[in-house]
């Protein structure tokens, strides 16, 4: 295998994108970082890696840093292969090359995934599967990091591209010093022969890329030394002593800053607007009205000499906000609504079947007897810590932008819109992101920096939400309402499950915000039903079916998508059917396992490592939870107290199979975060719309956990030697069913509504 036929990637059963190095156009087959880095007197050796001359690997990262620890991840997967410590491998930024392009995050939504299309699949949706992946692969090379594909995507990417880096630098070593490539070793980045030559990587950089790699073979796992390991993230040493820069840490000469005002309402409008009293406010340089882009809702932003500046100049408008002409949506009729056509799908068979295996009908009515119950979740707001913002430079028919953003792709795409330039006159640096959970998915704050840049004759201009503006304007985890049926036969075995879901399609209206070109694609939406039509359990009649929706209130990508609300409906009516057949939850759920291996093992080991059998002080009870996501298997346990007639989680136990474990350190902690972020979604949040108004401003109505609140989280990991799958996910899922399940053992009450509430 040469340098120009190496696969840095093609369509894996990932999803993942790979770009054949050879079939590039010219300009693309570097990568803009391997270009850049050239420059500079390093040597590409191929899309993803280039040599220094004093012998540091740069890698071209295209993936977005936003606490999940992938920069270390990725950084380990090429300095395992290459022999090399983590401190030697330092990231660049990868471009907007189609070569590091990644469209799992679409993939993911299709009907059916490319992976599971076979003869009988139906022709329209094998048609438009294709269609969309080939689609964003060869036209758009878009980066997005998202869905936790990131490690799962670069895996054998990485790995084969620095596999293929250290066959050239041995090859040039050997034909230099004319001794056999076998007798050579790689040992911190130094190359030697056991009769006294030695060098490091950039003495042979320069020949290395003109060396044919032979013997292109990874590291067999047995060889690791680094993978596997709890290495230090290589972000922390910045973000302890300050070095690190987010959004909100980006300075530039003669830097403005604005503060953006949106209607009370959503979808609502500024009219008329008198500026003069913030305009004769100290520090206030102007007032710029934005339109509507990618998404955002008109609204009016205030420039001035510091973000206090701007604030005040906000709180000093007098604008006559006008309401939308389609009318004001309310949670209350739109949570109905879904239930109402939930339940009209349930009774007549509709719905788009995700799943439908058996004779349902039948089963249901040869039943014993049969269980029911209806299961809602809220809108949710992301509520990152870090909020919304960009700087943006226009000028000179250019545009420079600094943005905390998990899409580089769709960001440079709005910028060159609003600003009306070419993308390629578009320069974009990805900071590091205080929070993503998929709001900085979408790119309208983009937009809106960029209108306002336009005004500020070439300096630079940071736009920053507040907290109120974030919340009250988002694009939501969409609410959604589940009725679940189950048949038991005359020996008291569950025969059949039917779901029905209902919530507006989160996909579609991404699309049309952020990738237009795909906006025609208005398939039903199969990030919305994750979590329900791909259940674990042998029961024998299944169908799982979900109603699209399409209320007008914005909604978006939420940590876990589909599977945050879907494995609260699932899991909670599973654990019903326990109680039902009279049987111990976890026992139950192992029953309808034996098929599954790998969730029966990772249930045992929760049961393990939470003492399911032992008993408990009195007050306190134990909920158990399954589920499956981005290709990992999470189970937990939870513990739960009563406080002031209050459920308190004091204990949490997760086991996870997630593949092959990189970092099992920062696998910890994307469960402990996870776990956390979960809890507070399940005991404390949801969005209220009255009217067309957000209810909830701030934390003080959108609760986060509290230290005190916080419980023990304890995570194990099953070993495997499947490749990785996702992490910064699947730790959602299981946390809010768990508690439910804990709170009925223990007071005797089945919750089916969240946030969980007695």
């Amino acid at each position: 295998m040469n340098r120009r036929s190496l696969l840095l990637g093609g369509l894996t059963a990932t999803g993942a994108l790979l770009v054949g190095w050879g079939a590039l156009p010219p300009r693309s087959r570097l990568g803009s970082a391997a270009r850049a880095v050239a420059d500079g007197g390093a040597v590409a050796l191929n899309g993803w890696l280039t040599v220094t001359p004093d012998g540091v690997v740069h890698l071209a990262m295209p993936r977005s840093e936003m606490g999940q620890g992938v920069h270390t991840a990725l950084t380990m997967l090429v300095a395992e292969e290459l022999d090399v410590p983590l401190s030697a491998v330092r990231l660049v930024p990868a471009g907007p090359d189609r070569i590091h392009g990644n469209v799992a995050l679409f993939v993911a939504s299709l009907p059916i995934h490319p992976s599971s299309i076979d003869a009988e699949s139906p022709a329209a949706a094998v048609r438009g599967s294709r269609w969309l992946v080939g689609k964003v692969a060869t036209e758009l090379g878009v980066s997005v990091t998202g869905g936790s594909s990131s490690v799962t995507d670069a895996w054998d990417v990485l790995r084969l591209a620095a596999a293929t880096a250290r066959a050239q630098l041995l090859g040039a070593a050997s034909l230099q010093w004319k001794l056999p490539v076998a007798d050579l070793a790689i040992d911190n980045g130094i190359i030697s022969h056991p009769s006294g030559p030695s060098g490091h990587f950039g003495e042979f950089a320069r020949a290395a890329a003109a060396t044919p790699a032979t013997g292109v073979r990874v590291k067999d796992r047995k060889a690791w030394s680094l993978i596997g390991t709890a290495a230090p993230r290589t972000d922390l040493p910045a973000k302890v002593d300050g070095s690190a820069v987010f959004g909100l840490d980006v300075r530039r000469p003669g830097q403005l800053y604005a503060v953006v005002a949106h209607a009370p309402m959503l979808f609502g409008s500024p009219g008329r607007a008198d500026t003069a009293a913030a305009l004769a406010l100290p520090g206030v340089e102007r007032v710029v009205r934005l339109g509507r882009y990618a998404g955002s809702h008109e609204a009016v932003a205030v420039v001035g000499r510091t973000t206090w500046h701007a604030r005040r100049g906000v709180q000093a408008l007098d604008v006559e906000w006008r309401g939308p002409p389609a009318g004001h949506p309310d949670t209350r009729q739109l949570i109905d609504t879904l239930e109402r056509r939930a339940r009209e799908a349930d009774q007549a068979g509709g719905g788009f079947a995700f799943h439908d295996r058996g004779d349902i009908l039948a089963a249901h009515a040869a039943a014993s007897s049969r269980h029911e119950a209806v299961y809602r979740a809220p809108y949710l707001a992301h509520a990152a810590m870090e909020p919304i913002n960009c700087t943006a430079r226009v000028a000179d028919g250019r545009v420079e932008l600094w943005a905390p953003t998990q899409f580089p792709t769709a960001a440079r795409a709005i910028a060159a819109q609003v600003a009306g330039v070419d993308a390629d006159d578009v320069t974009l640096h990805v900071t590091y992101l205080g929070g993503g959970f998929g709001r900085r998915l979408d790119v309208d704050f983009v937009g809106q920096a960029v209108r306002i840049a336009i005004e500020t004759s070439g300096r630079p201009v940071q736009l920053v939400w507040p907290r109120e503006e974030d919340l009250t304007h988002d694009f939501y985890r969409p609410a959604a309402v589940a009725v679940l049926r189950a048949a038991f036969d005359a020996d008291g075995a569950v025969s059949a499950l039917s779901v029905t879901s209902a919530g507006d399609a989160i996909t579609p209206r991404w699309l049309e915000r952020t990738l237009p070109l795909l906006a025609a694609v208005d398939t039903p939406d199969r990030s919305n039903s994750e979590g329900l039509f791909d259940q674990p359990y042998d029961i024998p009649h299944q169908r799982m079916a979900h109603v699209p929706t399409h209320s007008g209130v914005p909604v978006g990508y939420w940590r876990s998508v589909g599977h945050s609300h879907n494995a609260f409906f699932a899991e909670g009516f599973i654990d019903e059917l326990a109680a039902q057949a009279r049987q111990d939850p976890l026992a139950f759920r192992l029953a309808l396992l034996v098929h599954q291996p790998r969730h029966a093992a990772v249930l045992k080991l929760v049961a393990e490592k939470s003492g399911w059998a032992s008993p408990l002080p009195p007050g306190r009870a134990r909920g158990v939870a399954l589920a499956e996501s981005f290709g990992s298997i999470v189970a937990q346990v939870a513990e739960v107290v009563l406080v002031e007639g209050k459920p308190r989680v004091v204990r949490v136990v997760c086991a996870a199979d997630v593949g092959t474990v990189v970092n099992p350190g920062i696998v910890a902690q994307q469960m402990e975060g996870a776990i956390v972020f979960g809890l507070c979604a399940a005991l404390h949040q949801r969005i209220d719309i009255h009217d067309g108004v957000v209810q909830q401003s701030n934390f003080h109505t959108y609760r986060l956990l509290t230290l005190a609140e916080t419980p023990r989280i304890e995570t194990h990991l099953i070993a495997s030697e499947r490749p990785p799958s996702g992490v910064g996910e699947p730790g959602v899922p299981p946390v809010a069913p768990a508690v439910a399940n804990a709170v009925f053992a223990l007071t005797g009450a089945r919750l089916r509504a969240l946030p969980l509430m007695l």
